[in-house]
């Protein structure tokens, strides 16, 4: 009798365990389905903020080689075009007669591969980022222009939001290694042509005001606008002497100086100062109506 009373004991005791083995489990199984519907809403939620980077930070798109790169913003599409590695001679020469003194001497500057803007900054993608702007001209396919260095900086920190990429103005070496054209450079006084005409608005055929950008053709890179329509802020701080200590190896002068550099050439500008290794300088708070810019996207 005692070991069958033993037996009913382990017995009783067993289903008890197993009641409370099937409670857990019950209670597991809704864990488990709450944790499942969170997991949906949060693979919703994810889609939801995916379609909202694509609409409002822009889609890249790529094409197979990678030498161009394609940004929506807004609605507004903007091109980057890729200027590989390379050294190459950056300056005016000695037998230039109309090489200034801060183009002087040439030196030999190698740099790493970036992305560069097929085209100046537009009006229509200021606006998509930044709002309005009092423009000195006005129309969504012209440069921007009236913008300080300032203004530049605080533009591409909204766009760099906006993206989550590391958008900024180009070095002054990589501005002249991409308006020659690179490797594909033919050595032309202006950025993709000897003849001005062919490439630049300027003083002589601009009838003082800006252009839509890719009015003229584009240089050995398909880069358009390097030597005229507005000019260009770059990274770089001004220094007239910057050439004669300048490092041989991706330059950027960030110590040497008060002003920022531009380059290019504008509308109001005559063709001598349109050449692809002029320089210009200009304070960094400064507006005025001949300067704009164009982006670049580092590796």
């Amino acid at each position: 009798m005692e070991n069958i009373e033993n037996l009913k004991a382990e017995i009783a005791a067993l289903e008890s365990q197993k009641t409370e083995l099937k409670n857990v489990i019950c209670q597991k199984e809704k864990e488990i389905k709450s944790a499942q519907s969170e997991l949906g809403t949060c693979d919703t939620n994810i889609r939801k903020l995916q379609k909202k980077l694509l609409e409002f930070a822009g889609k890249v798109e790529e094409d197979a080689n990678a030498f161009k790169r394609v940004f929506t913003i807004g609605g507004v599409s903007f091109k980057l075009i890729r200027v590989g590695m390379g050294t190459f001679q950056m300056g005016s020469s000695d037998s230039d007669p109309n090489g200034d003194n801060d183009e002087k001497p040439r030196h030999q500057v190698t740099l790493g591969d970036f992305y560069i803007g097929e085209t100046l900054v537009t009006q229509s993608l200021w606006k998509a980022v930044s709002g309005n702007f009092p423009f000195y001209f006005k129309g969504d396919d012209l440069p921007v222009d009236n913008v300080s260095w300032d203004d530049c900086q605080a533009f591409i920190k909204k766009l760099n939001i906006e993206t989550g990429l590391t958008f900024r103005l180009p070095t002054e070496a990589e501005w002249e290694y991409a308006a020659r054209g690179g490797r594909e450079s033919k050595d032309c006084k202006y950025a993709g042509s000897n003849i001005i005409g062919d490439v630049a608005w300027y003083n002589d055929n601009s009838g003082e005001v800006t252009h839509k950008v890719k009015g003229k053709k584009p240089n050995e890179l398909g880069l358009y606008d390097m030597s005229g329509n507005v000019l260009e802020w770059c990274q770089d701080l001004y220094d007239s002497d910057y050439y004669k200590k300048s490092p041989s190896s991706n330059p950027c002068n960030t110590s040497c100086g008060a002003d920022r550099v531009l380059r290019g050439g504008s509308w109001s500008i005559g063709e001598g100062s349109c050449r692809v290794y002029n320089r210009f300088s200009d304070r960094q708070n400064h507006r005025s109506p001949i300067s704009g810019f164009r982006l670049v996207l580092a590796f």
